[in-house]
């Protein structure tokens, strides 16, 4: 019975890195996915990069939701940087290896960012709910000092507890060091985790609910009263400028929240791989239509664009 013990303390001690198998499952297909993978960053980071451009000097664009816009999109390139960068490398080099302190700081700013994009997606909502429910003082609400202080408490709010979450997950024994994911992540890395990981996944969920679920909640009500004042305007094409307004911020939501929920919200003994998947499509392919979705949907942003690429032309 105490030789087990020893060989386990052993192996706990050498735990200094973890090994991210990502996709060596499909080993004819790494230098195909390691380019599918540059294209859909270099598009992320040229998307959001011109969002950031045209909602700062285009002097159209110069409101609280375009202001919250700008913050979305750079908020997007840091989070989509944290992982894909690595993803990269690890693809191109065939190199898989990261350290303990690697994936910790990795995880942290993942977590972080992701409870950011939460409570940003929470703002612009209220955004949305002023300016439709509230027209009148929406000048007044909205001032730029409140929209610094709501765009400062969103990037703020979930460092605390996410430095904490990381600690947590990070100091776990470790009977294993082959993660089957792309980057540090809190369920995977769970199943890493020897023994009893109850007190650790109930946490999670926690966290999941508090800083995943609570925000959701919010925008879904903003959007309940939104509707309802909607409902109300007497003209049809009214209806259709107030919604046409909001689409491309539901549709972002939808996005990010129904892949999030299901990766933390399921437990991991139900996930058989899909976990993979689903961060994927919240942490790149999110991010990738951002840009695509307010284009499309919005056409200040789309006549900003057209002025921009005018002038760059010209």
């Amino acid at each position: 019975m105490e030789y087990p013990e020893k060989v386990a303390e052993e192996n706990l001690t050498v735990m200094v890195e973890f090994i991210l198998l990502g996709f060596s499952d499909l080993p004819n297909l790494q230098g195909f996915l390691f380019g599918i993978f540059l294209i859909i960053y270099m598009s992320i980071l040229i998307g959001n990069g011109l969002i950031i451009v045209i909602t700062r000097v285009d002097l159209t664009l110069q409101t609280p939701m375009y202001f919250f816009l700008g913050n979305f999109s750079f908020l997007e390139i840091c989070y989509t940087s944290v992982t894909l960068p690595r993803m990269l490398t690890n693809l191109w080099t065939q190199n898989r290896a990261i350290s303990l302190m690697a994936c910790a700081i990795q995880l942290s700013f993942f977590l972080t960012l992701g409870v950011t994009e939460t409570f940003l997606l929470a703002v612009m909502a209220y955004d949305r709910y002023v300016a439709i429910c509230k027209p009148l003082y929406y000048p007044l609400i909205m001032n730029h000092k409140v929209c610094v202080q709501l765009v400062v408490g969103s990037w703020i709010t979930g460092i605390p507890g996410q430095l904490l979450q990381t600690y947590k997950v990070i100091s776990l024994p470790f009977c294993f060091n082959e993660l089957n994911h792309v980057f540090c992540d809190v369920p995977p890395l769970l199943k890493l985790a020897c023994g009893d990981t109850t007190v650790q996944e109930s946490s999670v969920y926690a966290a999941a609910v508090l800083f995943g679920m609570v925000p959701f909640l919010i925008i879904l009500g903003f959007y309940v009263k939104i509707i309802i004042t909607i409902l109300k305007l007497p003209l049809v094409t009214g209806r259709g400028k107030a919604f046409s307004t909001c689409s491309s911020h539901l549709i972002v939501v939808s996005l990010f929240y129904g892949s999030g929920i299901i990766t933390y919200l399921i437990p991991k003994s139900s996930q058989s791989g899909t976990e993979k998947v689903l961060s994927l499509f919240y942490t790149i392919v999110t991010p990738m239509f951002n840009p695509v979705i307010y284009s499309l949907k919005n056409k200040d942003v789309t006549a900003a664009f057209k002025k921009l690429l005018f002038k760059i032309l010209a």
